[in-house]
């Protein structure tokens, strides 16, 4: 019995001491916090144990995947993932950025030189150190990008600090565009008007070769207020194309070494993925070629569709391509060129300098301006449109949009023929017509009388941003159609 006694307390000893060192690992093992959004461990908590009333907590990413000094940011549209970084200031860290979007994005910690830049499908890395203890926006720079969501915090610590983990509060779209406008850069003039492309005469398809340049240009919207344009070939609207019900048409796309962002461009024309987009997405110093045949006659919008499609149009990069029927128009005295685009500028309205594009006013369909041709009186004075009396007129009429439609029409003229959408089909005596963002039509007339015509949209509101264009005709009275017999005394109106 004795010897059974002794056996006993050995037990219990050896017992007592297991239980003091297990708890004593337990008191000095202290939470792990893993950077880049790779799982944190709870206070008091153990991997895959939970406290009584808690859900169960995840097992902890090893550290050698998730420490501090080692970051991991995957960049989509639209976002970073994660968007909460942690660093120690003063430290080198490596930083791994992949892009999964399908355009070009970079990761730009504002106030440093931390930036990486990767195409669709790559991955970047680098190495780098904030001194400065401190947080940081983190923001994708390309135009438009950080308005679009791409924006993040990191936080550098310094000794003894830990930063709180806690949803991260980036950086407004207010705050990542400035308001203040930028000096006019001297010489700046209104952008040049695209040419009406000539009528098909041929009677048999052919190969037609397209070639496009898209280039960012800094010029005049109004008098006093300057912009910084995405175009197709320097105008806007861009180029007019004209080819012919069975053509096949190959398109080139070149993207000019100074442009800033990828461009791309979609046919409404197109039977086929994203109207050529899908395979058409050109960086800065690339390009692009690509076939497709004519199937439909109409007058079709063309644009550019690179992610954020509407900051692309909303700056500009729109045009039409017009596809004649196999026995072609019929022949008319003047033909013209005329596009609606809505655009979106910080700062009030009619506020002098270089201003910038405005992200929160398109989201919120909110236009600074809403123009014929690429900017305000593009289309009056020495460049109104002109005709003589009983010239048959053709417009090609298309809106850009990104956001608001057209009722277009023209004040004093009854439309004799109108190709609603650009349809082949035809409606006669028509006032007003309407034409959706993406959308064109063809409207006829014959000038009867002399004088100078407005073109406008006739939601009016938009006339006092700009809508408005001038169609001047010259020749002969025609008071059998229109005479004064007495003149009013209160001046000539808004028309």
């Amino acid at each position: 019995m004795r010897a059974f006694s002794v056996l006993i307390a050995v037990f219990l000893g050896i017992a007592l001491v297991l239980a003091a060192v297990v708890g004593a690992t337990m008191y000095f093992v202290r939470p792990v916090a893993y950077v880049g959004g790779q799982g944190v461990m709870a206070p008091g908590s153990m991997p895959g144990m939970s406290m009584p009333g808690q859900a169960p907590a995840p097992a902890v990413q090893p550290a050698a995947s998730a420490r501090a000094s080692e970051l991991q940011v995957t960049a989509t549209e639209w976002g970073f993932t994660p968007n909460r970084l942690e660093v120690a200031a003063g430290s080198p860290f490596t930083l791994t950025f992949t892009n999964k979007g399908s355009i070009q994005h970079d990761l730009a910690v504002t106030g440093t030189s931390v930036k990486l830049v990767a195409d669709p499908g790559k991955t970047a890395e680098g190495t780098f150190t904030i001194d400065k203890p401190g947080e940081y926006a983190v923001i994708c720079s390309i135009p438009g990008h950080a308005e679009a969501g791409m924006k993040g915090i990191l936080v550098a610590t310094g000794a003894g600090q830990t930063a709180a983990v806690q949803p991260a509060t980036p950086p407004t779209a207010e705050q990542a565009a400035t308001t203040e406008a930028k000096p006019i850069p001297a010489g700046t003039q209104r952008l040049p008007l695209p040419a009406v492309a000539p009528p098909i005469t041929r009677t048999t398809p052919a190969l037609v070769k397209v070639e496009l340049e898209t280039r960012e240009v800094t010029a005049l919207m109004a008098d006093g207020v300057a912009y910084t344009y995405w175009t197709f070939n320097g105008t806007v609207p861009g180029p007019m194309i004209r080819v012919r019900q069975g053509d096949t048409v190959e398109v080139t796309l070149k993207n000019s070494p100074d442009s800033k962002v990828t461009h791309s461009i979609d046919f409404h024309a197109v039977t086929g993925p994203g109207g050529g987009a899908k395979v058409m997405q050109v960086a800065p110093g690339g390009q692009g070629v690509f076939r497709f045949k004519a199937l439909n006659p109409g007058a079709y919008v063309y644009h550019c569709a690179t992610p954020m499609v509407a900051h692309h149009i909303a700056s500009g990069m729109y045009g039409l391509i017009v596809v004649e029927p196999e026995q072609g128009l019929p022949a008319v005295d003047r033909e013209y060129y005329v596009m609606q685009g809505d655009f979106y500028l910080t700062g009030d309205r009619g506020q002098q300098g270089l201003r910038d594009f405005d992200m929160n006013k398109m989201l919120a369909e909110n236009p600074d301006y809403v123009v014929f041709n690429g900017s305000v009186g593009a289309l009056t004075g020495e460049h109104a449109l002109k005709a003589r009396v009983g010239d048959t007129v053709r417009i090609f009429f298309g809106v850009g949009g990104p956001n608001k439609t057209s009722s277009f029409h023209v004040i004093g003229e009854i439309f004799d023929r109108v190709h609603p959408e650009g349809a082949s089909e035809t409606l006669t005596n028509v006032q007003t017509t309407m034409v959706p963002a993406g959308g064109a039509t063809m409207v006829e007339f014959q000038t009867q009388v002399p004088g100078t015509y407005m073109l406008v949209d006739h939601s009016l509101g938009r006339l006092e941003k700009g809508a408005a264009a001038q169609l001047v005709v010259e020749g002969p009275a025609n008071p059998d159609v229109f005479q004064t017999i007495q003149e009013g005394n209160g001046g000539s109106g808004g028309h």
